[in-house]
């Protein structure tokens, strides 16, 4: 009897990662005039900026009821090599790993590592 091959996970690159922020306006700010990233999209409590090929968002903290500690990170989210979205989540889940979506996105999957860090991984290669 052969053993069956796991699914291997593979991840091409970082699409952004959300930082947790007590003032919008002022992180945008130092992102922006002191590193040199520009505005990708925003709303009045986000914004995702460019920083090279990928995004830092700022998440306002208070606009959505949380509380920012020093050095609070939201979640990773890394970009997919092209495979079956279907196959890539039953995979976690063979691993014991609690798999969430986001509603009204049939792409994208969120999970937490060992030490409790969100990650999301998103498949763009659905249509």
């Amino acid at each position: 009897m052969t053993q069956q091959t796991k699914l291997q996970i593979k991840t091409t690159g970082v699409d952004h990662v959300v930082l947790w922020v007590r003032d919008l306006a002022r992180s945008k700010a130092f992102y922006m005039d002191l590193l040199g990233m520009t505005v990708a999209h925003e709303s009045d409590w986000q914004a995702f900026l460019w920083c090279g090929s990928q995004q830092v968002a700022l998440f306002e903290a208070g606009k959505v009821g949380v509380t920012v500690q020093k050095g609070s990170l939201n979640h990773m989210a890394l970009l997919m090599e092209p495979a079956s979205y279907e196959e890539t989540k039953a995979r976690l889940n063979e691993e014991g790993i609690e798999v969430m979506g986001r509603s009204g996105d049939p792409t994208c999957i969120y999970f937490d590592d060992p030490d409790g860090h969100r990650l999301q991984l998103l498949y763009k290669g659905h249509d």
